[in-house]
């Protein structure tokens, strides 16, 4: 596998949704991401169980990724180019669930925008509902300093994810990231407080064959089974008799700061 095992990184993660009103309601689940850096993504070809725009165990497709017919890290900044994002200018890394035999649903993916010491300037989170649609929240400080551990950086929510959730009131991001290790909270508050919490982490190592072979064996039916969890939440909730919201026209920007 070369080149490509020395640079993209997996991540054996654990994903965690936990939603505190009206009803409790939570769950918790791992499911392999991949870091891949924006060359990586730039190189289309097989390398072992992974390829880059080829068929594969594991894939990553980058038609998959972007806005408006523009793909991938160079979307991404022309984002940063647009909010005139400062200190952004090293690489670009995609944190992301890959195609599994073909297969994907991609809930969120994670565009992380280092400086020259590889410090996250910006996160260009890239948010996908299961009616097709996209939208991008831009996490960055208005100051362009590097995004901390302890950093909280928020944003308007106006783009619709559950049917059981309003498009009405903030997230509060956090993010770490090294060469060890990745991890993000999404908090949602209302104008109650906090109503539901989400999480992604885990270490980095290398994207070896041997490690993504166990992967694949460990959750064969990966993308059915993050579906499934989907929809299958949704009827617990409905049988909890929490509110059912008809979905909104999506935003008319696709990025949201």
């Amino acid at each position: 596998m070369g080149a490509m095992t020395n640079a993209v990184a997996l991540i054996p993660s654990h994903v965690m949704h936990g939603r505190l009103r009206p009803k409790r309601n939570s769950f918790r689940y791992r499911v392999p991401y991949l870091a891949l850096p924006e060359g990586v993504l730039a190189r289309a070809g097989a390398h072992g169980l992974l390829s880059i725009d080829r068929f594969n165990l594991f894939s990553v497709r980058t038609a998959d990724y972007g806005h408006d017919g523009k793909r991938g890290a160079a979307w991404v900044r022309e984002v940063l180019a647009r909010f005139d994002v400062q200190g952004a200018d090293g690489e670009i890394v995609l944190v992301t669930m890959p195609r599994v035999l073909g297969l994907v649903f991609n809930p969120v993916s994670f565009w992380l925008c280092l400086d020259q010491t590889r410090a996250v300037r910006a996160v260009v989170v890239e948010v996908n509902n299961t009616f097709g649609e996209r939208h991008f929240y831009l996490c960055r400080h208005a100051d362009g300093r590097a995004i901390g551990v302890e950093d909280r950086i928020t944003a308007e929510k106006v783009f619709h994810v559950s049917p059981f959730m309003k498009v009405e009131g903030h997230y509060v991001f956090t993010f770490s990231y090294d060469e060890r290790s990745f991890g993000t909270r999404i908090d949602l508050h209302d104008a109650e407080g906090l109503i539901l919490t989400t999480s992604v982490a885990g270490p980095r190592v290398a994207a070896t064959n041997g490690r993504l072979l166990r992967a694949f064996l460990g959750n064969p039916l990966l993308m059915l089974k993050v579906l499934g969890l989907i929809h299958y939440q949704a009827v617990r909730l409905w049988f909890k008799g929490v509110a059912h919201f008809r979905k909104p026209p999506p935003p008319p920007e696709a990025v949201t700061r």
